[in-house]
Parts: structure tokens; C-alpha cells; sequence
């Protein structure tokens, strides 16, 4: 394995009251050290129960696919992180080579603990630093993510912070022990555009920095084009396309990609009426047969209700799953 992380066929099911539902659908993607993946599609695509799977985060009623795998490549060391046991494997992932930046900041800290202590506690478990030594590197990294007088903020407990300042304190803790993957679940929802920019250009700079790999997860395709080098579309737990991002943006291939693009505002034509992508994404428990798409799909054709498309080559490295594409067989 030569690159960082390799997930192959990931399938995820949750055992509910109501009958089992399937939230990722045999997906496939790679990442290199260095890279950053986007993780594109509306609520309800799988996005953020992949990321969780990633660090085994998901519901203890979640059950993971006979030929799922996830291997991860920390510094010539292949973890197969489905493998992990206990809680004592699990830390060589959670926190120290993985590290993830949640859509809620106040769900990532403790509420009677300080912003501090808990940021200088996982440097002194995964990173094997003082007390004094963690709280340095902390206040460095709060003030790398733009928030004032960091010192004053180590001290201070969650609830005493603003929302996009909980926010970035968060970013701060997940990028401190420098993993080699970081999960971005919607890291910038809670920021301003300024803010917006500066934790994304921070980013950048670890990428280049450490060589770790991001996995960036949003619904705002403008940030994706700001951010990533590769993405993938996702749409009721299936990658439904995957290419580099900018050839995804001026071409894409699949529908929903498509759709998702003309439903952005555009700033030549602020009188141009927005176009939304049809319907609503349907419950996973009421699954469609054949392409997952075919009921918002405004091409759709008969046989698209009964075939599962596969994953094809539309151009080099740029890959999409519909059955109408150019060349498709029929």
C-alpha cells in the first residue's frame, strides 16, 4: 500500500426498530499523503457516517460489510482499522494518526473541563509532551486559527466562547497532534467568510507542512473548489462521481452533479432564478432499485429504474456511475 489511506467496497448498515438501513453503499476511494478529498452531497448522502466509520465512531447498532476494508498508512505501518479491538487500539487512530473536526463544536468539548486542559491532555497522551510543552504548543495553535488573546481563551470553558469561536478552537485541537489524516466535517459552517478563509489557508499550510491527507466534508461546492484536489460526490451512500475537482466542476458527468452545480447562485447574473435539484433524497429505508437517482433524475430512462450502474472512466482520473453517459453500454 503506497498511499496513506485505501478504503475499499465500505458498506454500512444500522440496525433500526424499523428495519435495517443501509447508509453507505460499497464505496471506494483512495487518498495520497498530502492530498485533500471532498466529500460532496446534500443531507442524508452518507457523508459524515463515513467519516465516522473512519475512526469507528458510528452507533454500536452499526454493522460494517463482509468485504469492507479501510487501511491506513502511518508512517510505513498499515493499519487495518476495521481489525482494531478495545480501547487501547483504537487510540492509535482516534486523536493521534486520525484526528476529526465535528459539525458541532460543543459536542467535541467537555462542558466543566477548559478549552485548555482538554487540548494539553491529548498532547501529553498522544504526543508524549509536558503539561508545560502542551500548553504552549495549545495557545500557538489557537492563535494559528485566528482566535484573540489565546492565552486568556486556554483558561476558558466552552460556553464562554462564541459559536464560530468554539469552532475554531476545535480546529485547533484537531490539527495540534499534527495526525496524518484529518476528518473536516464541515469545519467553516459556523465561521464567517474572513475566518472562512483563514482556517482554510491554515490548512493548506499543515498539507504542505506535515503531508498529512484531508478528507474535507461540506454541501458548499464553492468551498470544495477552494480546497480540494480531488472530490467525491456522494448520493444515498454511493460515490456517484470522482475526478479532480476542477474537471468535476467544469464537467461533470452524472446528473446529480449536475443539478448540484446549476443549483449554486451565480454572481455574473444575480437576477438568474436559482434551479434546484427536484424532489427530496429518499428515506434509506426506502431504498430505489436500480440507480439510487432515477426518482429526481430529470434524463432518467426506463432501465435506469432496474440497473445498478458501476463506476466508468469518463476521462483519466475522473470517474462516474450513470448508465446515460457517453459510451455507456446499454
Amino acid at each position: 500500500m503506497s498511499g496513506l489511506l485505501s478504503v475499499r467496497d465500505l458498506t454500512l448498515t444500522f440496525t433500526t426498530d424499523e428495519g435495517p438501513v443501509t447508509a453507505v453503499d460499497s464505496i471506494s476511494f483512495d487518498l495520497a499523503p498530502g492530498e485533500v478529498l471532498g466529500l460532496v452531497g446534500e443531507s442524508g448522502s452518507g457523508k459524515s457516517v463515513t467519516a465516522k466509520a473512519l475512526m469507528r465512531l458510528n452507533a454500536g447498532n452499526a454493522r460494517y460489510g463482509e468485504g469492507s476494508r479501510m487501511l491506513l498508512n502511518a508512517d510505513g505501518q498499515e493499519i487495518d482499522i476495521l481489525r482494531l479491538k478495545g480501547a487501547k487500539e483504537l487510540r492509535q487512530v482516534r486523536g493521534d494518526k486520525i484526528s476529526m473536526i465535528f459539525q458541532e463544536p460543543m459536542a467535541s468539548f467537555a462542558p466543566a473541563i477548559t478549552i485548555g486542559r482538554q487540548m494539553a491532555e491529548q498532547l501529553m497522551l498522544h504526543r508524549g509532551l509536558s503539561r508545560a510543552e502542551a500548553r504552549m504548543l495549545s495557545i500557538e495553535m489557537l492563535d494559528r486559527v485566528g482566535i484573540s488573546e489565546p492565552a486568556r481563551r486556554f483558561d476558558q470553558y466552552a460556553f464562554e466562547l462564541s459559536g464560530g469561536m468554539r469552532q475554531r478552537a476545535m480546529i485547533a485541537m484537531a490539527l495540534s497532534t499534527k495526525p496524518r489524516l484529518l476528518i473536516a466535517d464541515e469545519p467553516t459552517t459556523a465561521l464567517d467568510v474572513t475566518i472562512q478563509a483563514q482556517v482554510i489557508e491554515l490548512m493548506k499550510e499543515l498539507v504542505g507542512e506535515f503531508g498529512m491527507g484531508i478528507i474535507f466534508i461540506t454541501h458548499d461546492l464553492g468551498v470544495i473548489a477552494q480546497t480540494a484536489d480531488r472530490v467525491a460526490v456522494m448520493y444515498l451512500g454511493r460515490i456517484v462521481e470522482e475526478g479532480p475537482v476542477r474537471d468535476v466542476i467544469r464537467r461533470p458527468a452524472h446528473p446529480y452533479t449536475r443539478g448540484l452545480i446549476n443549483a449554486l447562485p451565480r454572481l455574473d447574473d444575480l437576477d438568474a432564478a436559482l434551479t434546484p435539484v427536484p424532489g427530496d433524497i429518499p428515506s434509506p429505508l426506502e431504498r430505489p432499485a436500480g440507480c439510487v437517482f432515477h426518482t429526481r433524475c430529470p434524463v432518467a430512462e426506463d432501465r435506469c429504474r432496474a440497473e445498478v450502474p458501476r463506476m466508468r472512466a469518463t476521462r483519466p482520473g475522473h470517474r462516474a456511475a450513470c448508465l446515460l453517459m457517453e459510451g455507456a453500454p446499454a
